[in-house]
């Protein structure tokens, strides 16, 4: 069964319009700022201002967090994008990625109990993980299956996969899929920053964040966090066109994998096997796909292990294949990269253009694919894939195909 996207809504660092987020992707403009001048290191973020009013009232707002905030609002955007979807409650399901959930919550409650003050009576079901599909799950009566994947840097692209693969079974007729994450606070900003994973700038020169992550360039330092939401509606192919729905790709096929070998350090072989496992599913070749937006998170290690893993399955058509990592632009979404990027992949495909690898003015000897170092129009974009590989091992591809 041809599994389609019909709907797509996105509350991100570049804004809630698609169309628009993609121009100023193509534009390569940053969102990354500095945040919190309070911390013993500079720190930067892609972040966004979010009217949270016209989403929520407010007596509905105490015990909802800012992350199942976003996710709402990004869901109600992709839902409203499909149309009217006509299907029974029972027939439409939510799958969505988050990675640690309320974190904005969790840190008050924390702040809280250590100053001898009084916790939130709600913080619990405002910090755990499933809140943002709970929340999407009674904004749009979804009574059918309504699931959260917590699987790190993988949890959306994984939460696509599995509502795809749920679509094919017909276990439901309409799936609400994406991830949601916003994890900048500064508990969680400090505790990146003592793993050493997050890009440095000079203090003295707050206006070089907005270059801080460099994905595959020599001089490449570490990632930045970005928060926000994505979702899309995913349904059958007979379904869609027998509603008139518009269809913006397909999601032809995923491979999820894990390399069951370290938990913060990658692996190329883990990697490849779920690269070939998402083209076998989708019935195409290597030669077939066009463009791939990279996991590419500008760390040392990472961007290195993700490129051998590309030619280890490409081979000698790694040179057809165009390569971009937009997160140098948005940031890491972490839980909801996978659905952000996704999004983008599929926007890609369906204006037939390619989004830079932005900031990379060396590239990396040692990354050596074809990277999109400048916007361009593709000449021929008839398949694309978006990769996610997680901590904890877990790897997670989707391919997407013009329809």
């Amino acid at each position: 069964m041809m599994v389609v996207v019909t709907g797509i809504g996105v509350i991100a660092p570049h804004g809630d319009e698609p169309g628009r987020m993609f121009d100023a992707l193509m534009r390569a403009e940053s969102a990354v700022r500095p945040v919190f001048p309070g911390l013993p290191k500079p720190a930067a973020a892609a972040t966004f201002a979010f009217d949270e009013s016209r989403w929520f009232t407010k007596l509905q707002l105490p015990g909802v967090d800012r992350v199942s905030q976003i996710a709402v609002a990004a869901a109600s955007l992709a839902v409203d994008d499909a149309g009217v979807l006509d299907a029974a409650p029972e027939r439409i399901g939510v799958y969505a990625g988050c990675g640690m959930g309320g974190a904005a919550a969790l840190e008050a409650a924390y702040g809280a109990g250590l100053r001898g003050g009084r916790v939130p009576p709600l913080t619990v079901p405002a910090f755990m993980p499933n809140a943002p599909a709970a929340h999407v799950a009674m904004r749009h009566r979804a009574q059918g299956p309504v699931l959260t994947y917590s699987v790190a840097c993988a949890s959306s692209a994984v939460a696509l996969a599995e509502a795809a693969h749920a679509v094919r079974r017909g276990d439901v007729d309409v799936a609400i899929a994406g991830g949601a994450e916003a994890l900048v606070v500064p508990g969680v900003v400090s505790a990146w920053q003592a793993l050493q994973t997050l890009a440095s700038y000079p203090a003295d020169a707050p206006e070089a964040a907005a270059r801080a992550c460099r994905p595959f360039a020599v001089d490449r330092s570490g990632f930045v966090l970005g928060e926000g939401a994505a979702f899309v509606v995913l349904e059958s192919n007979a379904r869609a066109q027998r509603r008139g729905a518009r269809r913006y790709a397909e999601l032809a096929g995923s491979g999820i994998g894990c390399d069951a070998s370290h938990l913060t350090k990658p692996d190329a072989a883990g990697q490849a096997r779920a690269l070939r496992a998402a083209l076998a599913d989708a019935r195409l070749a290597p030669g077939d796909v066009q463009y791939c937006n990279a996991h590419g998170t500008a760390t040392a290690i990472g961007d290195g292990v993700e490129c051998e893993a590309l030619h280890a399955v490409w081979g000698e058509s790694i040179g057809r294949l165009h390569v971009s990592s937009t997160k140098a632009l948005h940031g890491h979404l972490l839980g909801a990269a996978g659905a952000l990027e996704a999004v983008i992949t599929v926007l890609a495909l369906q204006r037939q253009q390619l989004p830079p690898n932005a900031h990379c003015a060396a590239p990396d000897p040692r990354c050596a694919v074809n990277l999109v170092l400048a916007p361009q129009t593709a000449g021929r974009l008839d398949a694309a894939i978006s990769s996610s590989f997680a901590f904890g091992g877990t790897n997670a591809v989707l391919v997407f195909k013009r329809v």
